[in-house]
């Protein structure tokens, strides 16, 4: 009786170590208790009290806020997917301190990055860790596979945006031939598609006739925007943040230019508005590269759920915070797509960048163009789109579109 007691309680306690066993590979998925759950870990570089703060602070909310929604529906295919991440303060050292403190602390998969300036320091060792690598940065140098294997392009290329600027430009102008200035600021950013640029035009007849240094954190740009006018372009393209943006809107505005600005992504979206006020504003326009909040869109609904689980409105986000909830989208795609490949075991970064060149056509439900990459190419897409302030509001002025159609 007592040794059957005794092998009573030993069956106990093991079926009780087992079950507790058993508990760790499970996760909830939409609700339900299933087995085989995996935790990826992504890290995220973040700038948010440096250069271009301005932008960079939206945009890494709503890689958080995709994550955090994720979450609440219990992950997905049976995948815990967590983010976690450092403000770096557009600091390249300090970006590159943070991602060899993920990589071997956190032991990420992939990474969530921002600048053009780290992303292009960081990708020979993105590619000997084999760790993905999803930049706020749409450098045109990020579309080579030879020197950046493990890089990927969610939206267009800096140049292609403005390649496809100067062929609006060109299909669209009255009169006598267009004359287009650049206004940049200098840093890997900045510079990333002058040449491009210049090049394109000179392919397709639309004249570069100047070019201004405006700083990033510039809070006066008058001197600039008098030698500009010298030349008297018809229309001037800007590769700022919302902040030197607003800056040259308000000096050319004072200065009376009726020169036409058009800014590539981080130069447009509604910051700008906020800054210079509706007036100043009013015909402005830019790439807008993903959705506005006040689209009706289908990719809205998630994103409208993830608001109304926070007691909050499509007012209280801006076109910026799209853009990191879509970016942090496209690359859980990808994991989904390893996740079916791979069904046992942890995903590493091999893994993941397989998933990733997997996807075709990848529908964002209208929040951007659809993605695509290949073993071949991880330039995403080529297509974007062009916007224009009307009544203190954006409003797309384009379907999405390629200089290549």
């Amino acid at each position: 009786m007592r040794k059957s007691k005794f092998t009573s309680l030993i069956m106990g306690i093991i079926f009780v170590l087992l079950l507790g066993a058993c508990s760790d590979e499970k996760v909830a998925v939409n609700g339900e208790v299933k087995e085989g759950g995996r935790t990826v870990k992504i890290g995220g570089l973040y700038d948010i009290t440096g250069g271009t703060g301005d932008v960079g602070t939206p945009y890494a909310e709503g890689e958080q806020a995709y994550f955090k929604y994720l979450k609440s529906k219990g992950g997905v295919d049976g995948l815990s997917i967590e983010l976690t991440g450092k403000d770096y303060a557009y600091e390249i050292p300090q970006a590159q301190k943070i991602y060899q403190e993920l990589r071997d602390k956190e032991e990420v998969s992939a990474v969530l990055g921002w600048g053009t300036g780290d992303t292009e320091a960081l990708r020979q060792q993105v590619a000997s860790d084999k760790l993905p690598f999803f930049s706020a940065s749409y450098s045109e140098n990020l579309k080579s596979l030879e020197e950046s294997p493990y890089n990927f392009l969610a939206a267009a290329s800096y140049s292609d945006q403005g390649r496809s600027v100067l062929k609006w430009i060109k299909d669209n102008h009255k009169g006598s031939d267009p004359t287009v200035a650049l206004l940049y600021n200098d840093t890997a950013f900045g510079r990333s598609p002058i040449e491009d640029i210049k090049a394109y035009g000179e392919e397709i007849g639309v004249k570069i006739v100047d070019e201004q240094i405006v700083d990033v954190q510039a809070t006066e740009a008058q001197s600039q925007l008098l030698n500009m006018q010298k030349k008297n372009p018809d229309y001037a393209i800007i590769q700022e943040t919302w902040g030197a943006t607003a800056t040259i809107l308000r000096d050319a505005n004072t200065l009376g230019i009726e020169t036409q600005f058009i800014g590539l992504n981080w130069a447009s979206g509604e910051g700008v508005i906020d800054i210079v006020g509706a007036d100043v504003a009013e015909g402005y326009i830019g790439i807008l590269s993903h959705a506005m909040p006040s689209e009706d869109l289908p990719g809205m609904a998630e994103i409208k759920e993830y608001l109304d689980a926070e007691g909050k409105t499509f007012e209280d986000i801006n076109q910026k915070f799209i853009q990191g909830w879509t970016t942090a989208k496209i690359l859980v795609a990808g994991i989904q797509e390893a996740a079916k490949k791979h069904p046992e075991g942890d995903l590493t970064g091999e893994e993941i960048r397989s998933g990733l060149e997997s996807l075709k056509d990848l529908d964002l439900g209208g929040l951007g163009a659809p993605v695509s990459f290949s073993a071949d190419s991880h330039t995403g897409t080529e297509q974007t789109r062009l916007g224009i302030v009307k009544g203190g509001k954006w409003e797309p002025l384009t379907d999405y579109f390629s200089h290549n159609d």
